[in-house]
C-alpha cells in the first residue's frame, strides 16, 4: 500500500509548552493521559477524537503537544486547565505553535534551560522545607517527608528572613 500524497494527509500543528516547575520531568505517557483527560472533560470525546492530541516528546522542562490544524486554540485552552499528572501539581504554559517539528525544536534550542539553584534544608514556621529558586524570580518550597504539597504565599519580608 502506497503512504497517502502530502497534499491529502491531514495538516498538523505542534505546540511548545513549558513545564512548571520544570524538575522533575513527567512522564510523556502520564503527561499524554492528563492532556487527553482535560480536552475530553472540556470539548468531550467526538471533538477530542477530531482533535488528537498527542505528546510528542518531553524533557528538559519543556514538553512538545501534536494536533490537527485548526484545533491549536482549543488544545491550548485545554492545556491551561491541566492542573496534575499523577498526582503531581504542575503547570503548562503555552510558548509557540509551528507546523513543523524541526522549526519547534530550533525554538527549544534557542531557549535557555531552566536553571535554578537549592537551598537546603531551610526552617520556616518551624517547619523543614527544601528551596528552589529560578532564575531570580520564582521560589518553590517543599516539605521533606511528605507527598502532598502546601501552598504558601511569601512576602518579600519572609523572603529577607530565609
Amino acid at each position: 500500500m502506497k503512504p497517502r500524497p502530502p497534499t491529502m494527509r491531514e495538516k498538523r500543528r505542534y505546540l511548545l509548552l513549558r513545564i512548571d516547575p520544570p524538575t522533575p520531568d513527567p512522564d510523556p505517557k502520564d503527561l499524554y493521559f492528563s492532556v487527553l483527560d482535560s480536552v475530553t472533560s472540556l470539548y468531550g470525546d467526538a471533538e477530542a477524537a477530531r482533535m488528537m492530541p498527542v505528546v510528542i516528546s518531553c524533557g528538559s522542562g519543556y514538553a512538545v503537544v501534536r494536533c490537527i490544524r485548526g484545533y491549536e486554540e482549543k488544545l491550548r485552552i485545554a492545556i491551561v486547565t491541566l492542573t496534575s499528572v499523577t498526582e503531581r501539581r504542575i503547570a503548562l504554559h503555552a510558548v509557540a505553535t509551528s507546523g513543523t517539528l524541526l522549526a519547534l525544536r530550533r525554538r527549544v534550542s534557542g531557549l535557555s534551560p531552566v536553571r535554578f539553584e537549592t537551598i537546603s534544608p531551610l526552617h520556616f514556621r518551624d517547619r523543614e522545607y527544601t528551596a528552589r529558586r529560578y532564575q531570580g524570580q520564582k521560589v518553590d518550597l517543599q516539605e521533606k517527608g511528605i507527598n502532598r504539597q502546601e501552598l504558601l504565599f511569601l512576602t518579600q519580608d519572609d523572603l529577607e528572613g530565609l
